[in-house]
């Protein structure tokens, strides 16, 4: 059964405990707020990464980061955004069976219309009270929630 490693918001920093979290899935995908080419390469040597341009993604390094994607891999149609408001497209009319994204740095997992919603929460510096997290996505889509640290 394929995993995909679910990551947001590192702002520049990869935790030793997100790496380990991520170890052995197929596919990482990142929703934004990555925080520098540096983040992106060292996921990169865990498993193949796609990612998206989140609000605090500026510079040359972001330029070639889509502000959405949608992929098919491993079974899944996934759609990645950064801030679940700016979503561009109808999941369900987009035949999207999962739709990922960050920004709120809280860990969210909801169903309507046949359509998972997914929000890993924030694998950064911590932020207020809110848990510092990634996910695993397998397909079903079934979700875990991994809390770092």
């Amino acid at each position: 059964m394929a995993t995909l490693g679910l990551i947001s918001d590192t702002h520049g920093l990869v935790r030793s405990e997100a790496v380990e979290a991520l170890r052995g899935v197929d596919r990482i995908l990142h929703m934004g707020d990555v925080g520098g080419a540096e983040v992106l390469e060292q996921l990169e040597a865990i498993a193949p990464v796609s990612a998206v341009r989140g609000n605090t993604d500026h510079g040359a390094w972001a330029d070639d980061l889509p502000m959405s994607l949608t992929l098919d891999t491993h079974g899944m149609r996934v759609h990645l955004v950064h801030d679940i408001d700016t979503l561009d497209l109808d999941p369900v009319a987009a035949d999207i069976g999962v739709v990922l994204f960050g920004h709120s740095h809280k860990p969210h997992e909801e169903e309507r219309d046949g359509v998972l919603y997914v929000n890993p929460g924030a694998a950064g510096p911590r932020r207020f009270n809110l848990p510092v997290s990634v996910a695993l996505l397998r397909s079903g889509p079934k979700v875990e929630f991994v809390t770092l640290g």
